[in-house]
C-alpha cells in the first residue's frame, strides 16, 4: 500500500513534523515535508505547474493509495504552508482517495477548527476523509526523542488501521470509477 504523509508545518522542529516522521518511519509511508520550504506561493499562473517541485508534489499525491494530512492549528485553521500546497492539487490527485487528518494543537483551543478546515478543503478536491481524526496536544510528544508517547501511538495505530481499510477499498473504487 502506497501511503503518503504530508508534514504541513513550516517549522523545522515542530510537533507536526514529529508525528509525520513517526508515521513515515513506523508505517513505511513516503513523506512530503513542507518545512523544507521548496513550494512557492500559489499564484494560479500556469507556469507554476511546470516547476519540478510542483510536478513532484502532484505525482506523489496522485500515485498514493491514501494520504495523511498533518497540520498545526494556526488561528483556528490549517497552516498556510499546507493550504498553499493543497492549492496546487485537485481532484486529479484526490478524487475518492482516502485521507486521514491530524491536527497538532497547543493554544488551548483543541485543534477541532483545524480538523474542520482540513475536512472542508479535502472535500473541495473530492477526497474521502475517513471518520477517525486526531488532535495531538503538546503532552503527546517526546520532543527529545522526536517521537510520540505510548498513548498517542495507540491513537495513531487505530487511525492507520482505519485508513488501510479505506485504502484497500479505494483500489476497487479506482478501478471501477476512475480508471477507464
Amino acid at each position: 500500500m502506497n501511503i503518503t504523509v504530508i508534514n504541513g508545518t513550516p517549522r523545522k522542529q515542530g510537533r507536526t513534523g514529529i508525528v509525520a516522521r513517526y508515521i513515515a518511519k513506523q508505517y513505511g509511508c513516503s513523506m512530503i515535508d513542507l518545512s523544507e520550504g521548496t513550494i512557492p506561493l500559489y499564484t494560479g499562473e500556469r507556469e507554476q505547474s511546470e516547476l519540478k517541485v510542483i510536478q513532484s508534489l502532484k505525482q506523489k499525491v496522485q500515485e498514493a493509495d491514501a494520504v495523511i494530512l498533518c497540520s498545526p492549528e494556526y488561528h483556528s485553521g490549517m497552516s498556510g504552508a499546507l493550504k498553499n500546497a493543497m492549492d496546487y492539487l485537485g481532484s486529479d490527485q484526490f478524487a475518492h482517495k482516502p485521507v486521514a487528518i491530524i491536527a497538532c494543537a497547543g493554544g488551548g483551543k483543541g485543534g477541532i477548527n483545524c480538523l474542520t478546515n482540513l475536512r472542508t478543503v479535502s472535500r473541495g478536491v473530492y477526497a474521502n476523509v475517513i471518520p477517525k481524526q486526531l488532535v495531538l496536544d503538546p503532552h503527546c510528544f517526546d520532543r527529545e526523542k522526536d517521537t510520540l508517547l505510548p498513548d498517542p501511538e495507540v491513537l495513531v495505530k487505530d487511525m492507520m488501521k482505519e485508513l488501510m481499510v479505506y485504502a484497500e477499498a479505494h483500489v476497487s473504487i479506482r478501478e471501477k470509477l476512475i480508471q477507464p
